[in-house]
Order: C-alpha cells, then sequence, then structure tokens
C-alpha cells in the first residue's frame, strides 16, 4: 500500500515536471526597459523604467516580484496595464508596469531580473505553477553639478502665489493668508526644497506647516508642496514681503535656474480722507483728541491682534517642532545621498536630542561615531545608517 502512494505521487510529480518542461520559452516573456536618455542622468534625476510582459497562454494567477533596487529610490507609476495585441494574427496578454527611480549614487547601477509567478492551464485543465525572468540591465549615472543651495532636478517646474483676499486692500488689523503652491514633474516629495523662510521688516508673519503630496502621471511623479503664511503690517500702514527665490536643475536644457517671486506689499487700505482746516482753535483741539483717542483705539487694536497671533503661534508650537523634525529628516536624507558622513552625524544628533532617550537609536549612532573615529576608521554606509536611524526615532 505504501509503495502504490509512493508510485502515485511519482507520477503525479513526473507528470507537472512535464507539463512545466513543455511550455514554450518563446510563449511567455519579460523585459526590462530603461528609458533612453540624450544625457547621462545625474544623482537624484528621474530615470523611467518599463517592465513588459508577453503572454500567449492562458494566466490563471500571476504575481510580479520586483528585485532589490540597490543605489536608487523607486516609485511605482500606478497598477499595472494589462492589455491585449496581436502577434502573427493571434490574441495575446501584456502586461505593463511603470516605475520611476532616482539613483541616490553615481557609477554603473544595475536593475536585476524581475520575477513573474504564474499560474497556467495544462491540456488537461490542471494548474501548475511556472515562472519567467527578465535579464539584468544595467545603466550609468554621473554626479551632479556643482550648485549653490538644494541639488532639485526636475523636468518641469510650476509655481503659483495666491492669496486669500487683495493684501493691499485689508480691514484695519486684517491680516491675509498666502498660498505658494510648487508642482515639479519628475521628483518625489522629499527632493522639493524646504518651506522658505518668509520674512518682512515691518509684517508679522505666521508660517503654517507646509503639505505635501504626489500625483502619479504616466510621465512620472509630479511632487506637490503647499507653502502657507499669514501676514498682518505691524506699523498700521503696510508692510513689504522679501521676495522668494526657488533654484533648480532643468533636465531638459541640462542647466541650473531660479524662480524669483518678486517683493510684496501687505497694506490696509485707504480710509477715509483728513478733516480740512479748522480756523477755530477749539475745533482744532476737539479734531486733535479725537485724533489721539483714534490713535490709542488703533494701538489697543494692533496690540490684541498681536497678542491673538503670539496666542495662535504658542498653540502652534507643536505643529512647527513637528514640520522642523521632518526639514531635518530631509536634509538628513540629502546629506546621505551626497556621503557627507559630517553633516549626517550632526543632523543625527540634532534629532535624537529631540526625541526620547532610546537604547537602539544611541547604539546606531555609537556604530558610526566607531566607524568614523575608531582606531581603524572607516566609510560607512551612509544610506543604512540613516534607514536604521529613522527606524530607531519611531515610538
Amino acid at each position: 500500500m505504501v509503495i502504490r502512494l509512493m508510485l502515485c505521487l511519482l507520477l503525479l510529480a513526473t507528470g507537472a515536471t512535464a507539463q512545466t518542461l513543455a511550455v514554450d520559452p518563446a510563449d511567455l516573456t519579460l523585459e526590462v526597459q530603461v528609458e533612453e536618455m540624450a544625457q547621462t542622468p545625474f544623482v537624484g534625476e528621474m530615470v523611467l523604467v518599463t517592465i513588459h510582459g508577453v503572454y500567449k497562454r492562458h494566466i490563471t494567477r500571476e504575481k510580479l516580484i520586483q528585485p532589490k533596487l540597490d543605489g536608487m529610490n523607486w516609485m511605482q507609476l500606478g497598477e499595472d496595464h494589462w492589455y491585449e495585441s496581436m502577434i502573427d494574427g493571434r490574441p495575446v496578454k501584456n502586461m505593463r508596469r511603470r516605475i520611476a527611480v532616482f539613483p541616490d549614487r553615481a557609477g554603473k547601477l544595475e536593475i536585476g531580473a524581475f520575477e513573474h509567478r504564474l499560474t497556467l492551464l495544462d491540456e488537461a485543465n490542471r494548474w501548475f505553477e511556472y515562472s519567467i525572468h527578465s535579464a539584468p540591465v544595467t545603466f550609468e549615472v554621473a554626479e551632479p553639478p556643482a550648485v549653490k543651495g538644494w541639488w532639485f532636478p526636475v523636468r518641469n517646474l510650476e509655481i503659483s502665489d495666491s492669496w486669500s483676499n487683495p493684501p493691499d486692500q485689508l480691514k484695519p488689523g486684517e491680516g491675509v493668508l498666502r498660498v505658494i503652491r510648487v508642482a515639479a514633474l519628475g521628483a518625489s516629495p522629499d527632493m522639493l526644497p524646504p518651506m522658505p523662510e518668509l520674512t518682512s521688516p515691518s509684517g508679522l508673519v505666521f508660517a503654517h506647516p507646509e503639505k505635501r503630496l504626489v500625483n502619479l502621471t504616466p510621465y512620472g511623479p509630479e511632487a506637490i508642496a503647499f507653502w502657507r503664511w499669514t501676514i498682518t503690517p505691524t506699523n498700521a500702514r503696510s508692510a513689504i514681503l522679501e521676495p522668494i527665490r526657488v533654484g533648480y536643475f532643468d533636465t531638459r536644457d541640462r542647466q541650473q535656474h531660479e524662480v524669483v517671486i518678486s517683493p510684496q506689499r501687505v497694506a490696509f487700505e485707504e480710509g477715509t480722507p483728513p478733516p480740512a482746516a479748522v480756523q477755530d482753535r477749539s475745533h482744532a483741539y476737539v479734531a486733535l483728541q479725537a485724533r489721539g483717542l483714534l490713535a490709542i483705539a488703533a494701538l489697543a487694536l494692533l496690540a490684541g491682534v498681536a497678542m491673538a497671533l503670539w496666542s495662535h503661534q504658542a498653540s502652534a508650537q507643536p505643529a512647527i517642532e513637528k514640520l522642523r523634525q521632518y526639514r531635518l529628516r530631509v536634509r538628513l536624507l540629502r546629506a546621505a545621498r551626497r556621503g557627507d558622513a559630517a553633516a549626517v552625524r550632526a543632523l543625527a544628533r540634532q534629532l535624537d536630542r529631540a526625541a526620547p532617550a532610546n537604547a537602539g537609536r544611541a547604539a546606531v549612532l555609537h556604530e558610526l561615531d566607531r566607524s568614523l573615529f575608531g582606531k581603524a576608521p572607516e566609510a560607512p554606509d551612509l544610506g543604512v545608517f540613516r534607514r536604521r536611524f529613522v527606524a530607531a526615532l519611531r515610538p
């Protein structure tokens, strides 16, 4: 009985193997295509990758396994797209996946083999498993050019400046909300520059936490940021906001550019014209007294507005601190990408001081210091350090 059972299992296994071997490799193909670019991409520049499968057999189930993409960050551009086409007069199924990769180091990078695990049907309508693999693909990445400020490579940049109400027609004591929208095609949200500091020598400026999101398009991810401030003049008349500058590298013309948002005036609207000259001294005294009362009332109103804004700012401290921590993490990521160990250590120490004590995080920092300052210093993998350190920051 046992021998008969073993023979049956052997026959089943042999049958499944025979069915697997009977698959014509030309019936199931999978390839990876890296976008052809006129110039060698720089570190941080988007490279589009397409995974394309062609299947001449019926598929009941499937799962595409992506390899580990060393030396690059990546983002999938939507769901897999399945469609039919004709080959030699026969309908075949196609699968297409699009991803955007962002190299974080220069040199030759490799996209390893993708594996597509398929469940197929044999001639007797029995399921069996079968896998196909793509060939590895390599491409070159160049060091980024030396630029002043934030390295920000994009394929297209759009910046808009909007206001909640006309900024030069404010009611006394009123503030205005300014929103700058930055949309960058070919960038992920973490690549956007930090929210600039809006300054004014004669205005009270309250910065709101920035918002970041991403819009997935067929041409790559579009990173979007909203920078928001509430501004109120502090001299009872008007305030001038300093210009805002955003530098970026245009990957189409391969040139560094700068967008400058010109200075903006924020002012209270003009009041009623002053009264005509008064001849009578008693009338002049009354007018002077009235103007004095108005001045006192205006000062009281401005003091109330200032106190209210100060209270608002105090209540917003947790949000501001959270934004500061986010900016430090973005700077830490950038420093790790460019291999700046000193900046990585300094930024990590700042984040560590602001977080509750954690033995795991302390061990990660100690390991970095041992690599940098030990008896036998060695170059640490800053990318691995950053991931371990950020993971240890989580509560």
